[in-house]
């Protein structure tokens, strides 16, 4: 049996979770808690499972989801998933190896999806947001030039709502009384 080396076998599978645009997250969860047990099984060629303990796991609410994500990466040669109808025995998976070669990358030094290995600088002012910004402002001017114009042309004011002290923040407070 070859060798599974974790983190090779888990950034290729990464690798080709990012390729194929058949998966969603429900899968990617899914295998990630078959990983996460076949881990604890030492890596073993075959393993059982427990349907619900693979669902809790992994995050999946729903049987029907479970079941059909389940044999799609069987299916999508992901995974060998031959299911047991005997509640006792589980359903036996076998994972396939994904990244456990001894050779290089031909290319190691640069990802598919372009990024680089240096860390990039970036300015602690730039994702400062303030609650006054020119949009803001120039929406308040024309609020204001609309209520104008509405009050100038026609004699009656404008209604406004009076303000109303409802927590009763005053100065002169009456602890007795309630809010």
């Amino acid at each position: 049996m070859k060798e599974v080396n974790y983190i090779k076998h888990l950034n290729s599978v990464l690798d080709q979770f990012a390729k194929d645009n058949r998966l969603n997250p429900s899968h990617i969860s899914l295998y990630m808690a078959l990983f996460r047990i076949w881990n604890d099984y030492h890596f073993k060629p075959v393993f059982y499972i427990n349907r619900s303990e693979i669902m809790d796991i992994s995050k999946l609410g729903s049987k029907t989801t479970y079941h059909r994500c389940i044999r799609e990466l069987s299916h999508w040669k992901y995974l060998l998933y031959e299911p047991s109808h005997n509640p006792f025995r589980g359903s036996k998976i076998k994972m396939f190896h994904f990244g456990t070669s001894d050779e290089l990358p031909l290319d190691f030094s640069r990802t598919n999806i372009g990024t680089s290995t240096e860390q990039v600088l970036v300015s602690k002012d730039k994702h400062i947001k303030t609650g006054r910004n020119n949009t803001n402002i120039s929406k308040q001017k024309n609020y204001k030039k609309k209520n104008t114009q509405h009050s100038e042309n026609e004699s009656k004011p404008i209604p406004t709502v009076p303000y109303q002290d409802n927590l009763k923040t005053t100065k002169n407070k009456n602890y007795n009384e309630p809010l």
